[in-house]
């Protein structure tokens, strides 16, 4: 099986994964860099990694400032837990990007949050 890691450039990493394991439902823990961090499932599949901008040579990365975060990006994570993720995404932000609704094309429930950087975060049901 193939799989996709998305990467995504953050301006703090470590403040960026709390964030997401926070919205996952996943328990606290370090990135392995302050540069650089995997989002993973309990079976070690990589959800998301974040990199710090401007730590590599990454052209895409190299800073916020050459191009809006998240333009022509949104993060779309399927999840088993949505009514706990739809809790846990109202403590992280102020208000949803957009409130809890259901998709027409996919029959599933979803919402949208912005991340700490900027970017829209889809989260659907599973079922």
């Amino acid at each position: 099986m193939n799989r996709l890691w998305t990467i995504i450039g953050v301006d703090d990493v470590v403040r960026s994964f709390a964030w997401y394991q926070a919205l996952l439902g996943q328990s606290p823990t370090a990135p392995a860099h302050d540069y650089f961090g995997q989002i993973a499932d309990d079976d070690g599949t990589v959800l998301l990694s974040l990199h710090a901008w401007g730590a590599h040579e990454h052209p895409t990365l190299t800073s916020p400032a050459l191009a809006t975060p998240g333009n022509g990006l949104l993060l779309f994570f399927r999840v088993d837990d949505f009514d706990a993720a739809l809790a846990r995404a109202r403590t992280l932000v102020d208000a949803l990007e957009d409130e809890l609704a259901l998709n027409p094309a996919t029959g599933t429930m979803e919402f949208a949050l912005r991340d700490p950087d900027g970017y829209c975060v889809m989260i659907s049901a599973l079922k």
